[in-house]
């Protein structure tokens, strides 16, 4: 009989003849298996056992488990060379710290079964951290092991069709959200025009009001204008809350109490309350105001705008900036100018979310009770809008100079990266500022990276307090806090005390079990959780009352007290039969007892009522109310059931004895440092720095500066170079007597880079071999398997091109809050000097937007179940529809038959 012909290999030639696979091929196989072999070992840690199939340092009952025997040899690997050996827990003992604390804690953690997502109908946090984990350890494993090929490839931006490669000029893009007109959010343009005095009579005499004017834009609708006091702005956020409880909002600005202001300049603000924009001696109006910013006369019910006293006419509003460069006499002040831009940045944060922007109380807010501007009030915005221009046309000059003076670093920095990225770069550099005691001594291509350094932080100050609509309320909160804190009292606390015998000492009486008794520290944990359970029962005992029938609710306490193994059970068939999981709770017979046939009729009658309910059908809401509470019930049960495992945890000796061993891991040694240090000196040194920076930016509002973009510039980073020794000093004392923590640490991130550059020592994987051994022995198609590869390239190209297109329209709304400005040198670091491929790197960054979901909300249990899960519904499909035109991932099976062998190769790999 003849000999079976071998499967030909040379149909999955690409280019070269020893290869089966091209590079691109190779990575995204390698891409695929590793994702999902991660996908496992993460998975597996929920499990009791997980730390005994894992190897050294924790105990197995099977005795020590090799390298190459480990179930999850990936995260193995990491822990081995990345966790354990962290610069605090390489002094850990083997068995008293990770074998009889830390593993007996982790499992008896699992055993304790605390509720999933699934169990919740949310996204629990664990669930969101573990997401984040699978990312970020695939990408490291992907980064750090090569193929053996040397070929390995990814998708280029040339597939993806991408706009080209980065541009300084195209960093600017954060300005755009405090532009007048053309910011575009979720289907909104707005801007606090306007500004116009109000009058209000009351008990005797009139009280003057500034009443604020919003121009609203909407595609293909004309504009509304409406006009709103600082009180309608609080009403606002009252009314989002009580129509979107829970929803997360951003703080209101402060009320501007002070109707005066002066003129000074572009950002004037004299006043702390009160900030005018002014035009200077180039810019200004030859008109004149008086205290309330009018040109005379007294308001009655209106008085005046600002339009006339500014000098913009009927006629010559088309012509503003050339009436405005005409102008040479006394600054004019444009009252309440600090309220108004602080106002509009609250309204844009707000409709930035697209449930917020769809709300009844925003459309009320925008639209209601429309106005129509007179002559003065339409001046009045004509040069608050040139003020607007004006403002940004000077932050565009203030980034254009420090981009200007960082690329003059250009050359410097190059050498300073290639020190870096080399070998025990970082340590050279730590290295070096041990040994210099000031900062002029350190090497000519350290001292230019401070000078770079020294412009970044200048940029970042003035961005943040200066260049944007929020940033007068920010520097406000920041200047009432540097007020209120007692920096000599804290410098001489710091000083005198002793933190590590305190922190000993009240760690001993919250820790101590006299007698064998439980700890006061474990009192006080079990009496809050306890009260957290009484409040759950005192819940459930008024659900259960409205239910009346007891058999639903102990099915439903039984459920949440089950094995996993039966509960995951009765999810399957709830999934399979595309019903609710509180339906195949009551139905199932696997809990104790069976419903009687009326029952059953009573639960789905419920369940019929309860989806009508949802969709909006008022009158079937009696009918489904039944169902919403049996499943706020299982919620209830649900997380009393946590709540007391985690009582039990707190209950467990081991759970002291391992808090006990992380405070001596990781305080007792920062302590010493910062006890030898002399850190308590840095305390004056900060506080100076404060007080120096609220001057510098107090200064630049009130703009006696602002003729000279160089000379605000230069302010800001003649601030930070003051103050950039005493930093210096700082880290030194700090390095000098940190008894060689820093040159631990430094080592440790450097093998972390060490993996990611050039992957484990024991070599790379070889992907051609895997395949090819695999077609020989016939355990895959290779055509296949080729085939599917190709897909999930192609499928990698288009999510890319998906996600760069989000990006692009989120920048083009001036969404991208990292945007504003970039300052780095050409020469400066990128993602692929320490070993990470941006490719892989934008799948980590995408993460938030691939889950997307709700997160845990203990305030729905007290909630209507009915709205609660009309919201649920809505924020799922609000991520769907966010999602929406995404490239769903391909079906693969034929690869998935090398995962065996695969996994083979990666523990030979890995076992070092």
């Amino acid at each position: 009989m003849a000999a079976p012909t071998p499967p030909d290999l040379s149909s999955l030639s690409i280019s070269d003849e020893k290869n089966i696979l091209a590079g691109k091929q190779e990575h995204y196989l390698k891409r695929e298996l590793v994702s999902r072999q991660v996908q496992f070992e993460i998975s597996e840690l929920n499990s009791p056992t997980a730390l005994q199939r894992f190897g050294a340092p924790f105990r197995s009952p099977l005795g020590e488990v090799a390298p190459v025997d480990s179930e999850l040899p990936i995260l193995r690997y990491i822990f081995v060379h990345h966790v354990r050996n962290f610069p605090f827990l390489d002094q850990a003992r083997e068995k008293e710290f990770w074998q009889d604390r830390l593993q007996i804690f982790l499992e008896s953690f699992a055993n304790k079964r605390i509720s999933s997502s699934e169990d919740r109908l949310e996204e629990t946090k664990r669930r969101k951290l573990a997401l984040k984990c699978e990312k970020v350890v695939a990408l490291m494993m992907n980064s750090g092991i090569p193929t053996a090929s040397g070929y390995e490839e990814r998708v280029g931006f040339d597939e993806i069709e991408a706009a080209g490669g980065a541009d300084r000029t195209a960093n600017g893009n954060g300005i755009l959200v405090n532009m007048t007109e053309g910011h575009w959010v979720n289907g909104w343009d707005v801007n606090v025009a306007s500004v116009r005095q109000t009058s209000v009579k009351r008990t005797v005499r009139y009280h003057t009001h500034a009443e604020f004017l919003i121009r609203t834009k909407r595609m293909d609708q004309p504009d509304v204008i409406v006009g709103r006091r600082y009180g309608a702005f609080a009403r606002l956020q009252r009314n989002l809350r009580n129509e979107l409880p829970g929803k997360v909002l951003p703080s209101l600005p402060r009320k501007v109490n002070t109707s005066r202001t002066s003129a000074g300049g572009l950002l004037s603000a004299p006043s702390a309350d009160d900030r005018s924009s002014v035009y200077s001696a180039s810019t200004t109006s030859s008109s004149s105001v008086n205290a309330n910013g009018e040109k005379g006369g007294n308001g009655h019910k209106r008085s005046q705008s600002l339009g006339a006293s500014l000098g913009i006419g009927k006629h010559s509003r088309n012509a503003s900036r050339n009436s405005l460069a005409s102008s040479i006499n006394e600054p004019v002040a444009l009252w309440r100018e600090n309220q108004r831009i602080s106002l509009r940045a609250f309204l844009r944060v707000l409709l930035g979310d697209a449930q917020i922007a769809k709300s009844r109380a925003m459309n009320e807010f925008l639209l209601k009770d429309p106005i129509t501007l007179n002559e003065e009030e339409l001046n009045d915005e004509a040069r608050r809008r040139e003020m607007d221009n004006i403002r940004i046309e000077e932050q565009q000059k203030f980034y254009e100079i420090a981009r200007q003076r960082a690329r003059e670093l250009d050359v410097y920095m190059e050498s300073f990266r290639r020190e870096i990225v080399e070998d025990n770069g970082l340590t050279k550099l730590f290295a070096e500022i041990r040994e210099k005691d000031k900062l002029e001594d350190l090497s000519l291509q350290y001292k230019k990276f401070a000078e770079w350094l020294r412009i970044e932080v200048a940029a970042t100050i003035y961005h943040i307090f200066l260049a944007e609509d929020n940033s007068p309320e920010l520097f406000h909160q920041a200047k009432r806090i540097h007020s209120l804190i007692p920096y000599t009292i804290l410098k001489n606390v710091i000083r005198i005390a002793n933190p590590a015998a305190v922190m000993t000492g009240v760690l001993d009486l919250f820790l101590a079990t006299p007698f064998g008794s439980r700890s006061l520290m474990q009192r006080i944990l079990s009496m809050a959780i306890n009260d957290g359970i009484k409040q759950l029962q005192k819940s459930i005992d008024s659900l259960t009352a409205k239910i009346t029938d007891p058999v639903f609710c102990s099915k439903l306490r039984q459920f949440t007290e089950i094995d996993e193994d039966i509960r995951e059970e009765i999810r399957r068939d709830a999934a399979l039969d595309q019903v609710d999981l509180i339906v195949a709770i009551l139905r199932s017979e696997k809990i104790e007892p069976e419903l009687e046939p009326k029952q059953v009729e009573i639960v789905f009658n419920a369940y019929v009522g309860w989806n009508n309910a949802v969709e909006n059908v008022d009158d079937m809401r009696a009918g489904g109310q039944l169902f919403a509470y049996l499943k706020q019930l299982l919620k209830l049960y649900t997380r009393q059931r946590d709540k007391s495992m985690m009582l039990a945890i707190i209950g467990e000796p081991v759970t002291l004895q391992l808090f006990r061993d992380l405070f001596t891991i990781f305080y007792e040694p920062l302590i010493r440092v910062y006890k030898s240090a002399n850190v308590y000196n840095s305390v004056t040194d900060f506080a100076v720095f404060v007080d120096d920076m609220v001057e510098v930016v107090e200064k630049a509002q009130s703009q006696d500066m602002s003729s000279d973009p160089n000379q605000t510039v230069q302010a800001f980073i003649d601030l930070c170079a003051r103050h950039e020794n005493n930093f210096y000093k700082f880290v030194h004392e700090v390095h000098i007597h940190d008894d060689g923590l820093f040159e631990k640490l430094m080592g440790w991130l450097e093998g972390i880079l060490s993996f990611l550059r050039s992957g484990p020592k024991s070599g790379p994987l070889d992907m051609n071999r895997l395949v090819e051994e695999a077609v020989l022995r016939g355990d895959i198609d290779g055509n296949k398997a080729k085939e599917e590869i190709d897909q999930l390239i192609k499928w990698q190209a288009r999510r890319r091109k998906w996600h760069e297109d989000k990006t692009r329209q989120k920048m083009a709304s001036g969404g991208d809050p990292d945007g504003w400005l970039n300052t780095a040198p050409d020469s400066a670091f990128t993602t692929s000097d320490f070993g990470l491929n941006e490719a892989d790197l934008d799948d980590l960054n995408n993460i938030d937007n691939d889950n997307n979901s709700s997160d845990e909300d203990e305030s729905d249990d007290q909630a209507d179940p009915i709205e609660a899960e009309k919201r649920r519904r809505k924020k799922k499909q609000d991520h769907l529809r966010r999602s929406a035109g995404e490239p769903e991932k391909p079906e693969v099976s034929e690869i998935l038959k090398l995962q065996a062998e695969f996994l083979l190769q990666l523990r030979n790999v890995l076992a070092e």
